[in-house]
């Protein structure tokens, strides 16, 4: 049996409409994306189940880590095939923080390299814990987009 294939998925979109929520992460993109120099602000480990993915990661929106079904339209979304993170590596990882709070701290710290708080967990930081990485505090979207593109191309 194949091992079913996990992506790094990242955001690169914009939420729509005009609503006090919608603006407020529509700027909070934009400053993720010009402080982390990228294309980036958000990502997540998603493992492809029917009509979707299952995408795990912690979210500024919904409080914490978490798992959600989304469909990662590519206009919004880019996938990196994740050659060398499995199902377990996921699943150890989600044992770990599941229900943990938002980071806001250390998502901060990503770019004055300040330490995490081992209680709570940013998106970077999960995604990087999945894929193997040390220190996952110290990388954002952007940075980890790098590290698996790299990755995925034979590079590393």
């Amino acid at each position: 049996m194949t091992q079913k294939k996990l992506y790094l998925a990242l955001y690169k979109g914009n939420r729509e409409g005009w609503g006090i929520a919608s603006i407020k992460a529509r700027i909070g993109d934009w400053i993720t994306r010009k402080i982390t120099r990228g294309i980036y602000s958000h990502c997540e480990i998603a493992d492809p189940c029917d009509g979707g993915y299952l995408c795990y990661s912690s979210s500024i929106r919904d409080g914490g880590v978490r798992v959600k079904k989304m469909d990662l339209p590519s206009e919004k979304w880019d996938l990196i095939p994740l050659h060398d993170a499995t199902r377990a590596d996921l699943d150890r990882v989600w044992q770990r923080a599941q229900g943990k709070r938002y980071d806001w701290a250390g998502a901060i710290g990503t770019v004055l390299k300040i330490r995490q708080r081992p209680d709570k967990w940013f998106c970077s930081e999960f995604c990087a814990a999945v894929m193997g990485i040390p220190d996952g505090w110290r990388f954002s979207p952007n940075d980890l987009a790098a590290v698996a593109s790299a990755k995925s191309a034979g590079k590393m």
